[in-house]
């Protein structure tokens, strides 16, 4: 039985092993469910989701697994859980034994910073707690293509800044990225200016593709301030943008 609303349309994107896509829009304008057709969680009904040259909705569980990982925007269990346990199940996929899972775990806690968590109940922490071990999940699972969406929600500013410090760091090591924000001024902070030229911005509006630019690009202020409906203004140097948001004013 077809949904009584599109959520998706004519939607006809590529990302490139090793590339950073970035995917912005208003609440509802499609993000999430992009991602998850991405991951094959959510089926079309008509088009294809091809990831490394195969159709994603024939992979089991571990195939996919071992393809893409997912940082979701909530994802987090109320079970008593340690944090060093809750992260280990990232790595399902791996037949592998518990010493080598801990060392893995291990070091993704570490590359988030919450080694001394490790022993701590999942279900004590707070929303940025849990949001650092998520992304500490999101590493360990060892994919080559990582599915972030909004990853800076419930961080404070210095944690924003590091997880995508974090992502640019998987991404310059060779790892593909495709990021749901709405701040894109966080995406200074995935590379230096050169590496930014690279990074793909591709903005919905009502479930369907509004446009495409490179983060340099000199009109991304005028995609933005047009799918947001509200002006963004590039207060940054000319090889890096910078917005400052403010309302239209009224007619």
């Amino acid at each position: 039985v077809r949904a009584e609303k599109v959520l998706l349309r004519e939607m006809n994107l590529e990302v490139a092993e090793g590339s950073f896509v970035a995917i912005v829009g208003p609440n509802g304008s499609g993000k999430t469910t992009l991602l998850k057709t991405l991951l094959g969680l959510a089926d079309p009904f008509d088009g294809q989701i091809d990831v490394m040259g195969e159709d994603a909705r024939l992979f089991d569980p571990r195939v996919r697994a071992s393809k893409v990982a997912w940082l979701p925007q909530k994802d987090f269990t109320a079970e008593p859980m340690a944090v060093l346990d809750f992260v280990m199940t990232a790595r399902y996929r791996f037949r592998e034994s518990r010493e080598d899972s801990v060392a893995a775990t291990r070091a993704a806690l570490k590359q988030v910073r919450l080694e001394a968590f490790e022993k701590r109940l999942v279900s004590t922490l707070s929303g940025g707690e849990c949001q650092r071990v998520s992304a500490a999940c999101l590493l360990a699972q060892e994919s080559p293509i990582l599915l972030a969406d909004e990853p800076g929600n419930h961080l404070d500013p210095g944690q924003q800044l590091k997880i995508y410090t974090l992502l640019g760091e998987q991404w310059r090591a060779g790892k593909t990225v495709v990021c749901v924000t709405h701040d894109v001024n966080l995406l200074r902070h995935v590379g230096d200016a050169a590496a930014c030229k690279s990074v793909r911005i591709v903005g919905l509006r009502d479930g369907a593709q509004a446009f495409e630019a490179s983060l340099t690009d000199p009109q991304l202020g005028s995609h933005l301030s047009r799918i947001f409906d509200v002006i963004f203004t590039d207060l940054g140097p000319p090889d890096l943008p910078h917005f400052a948001v403010s309302a239209r004013e009224a007619p």
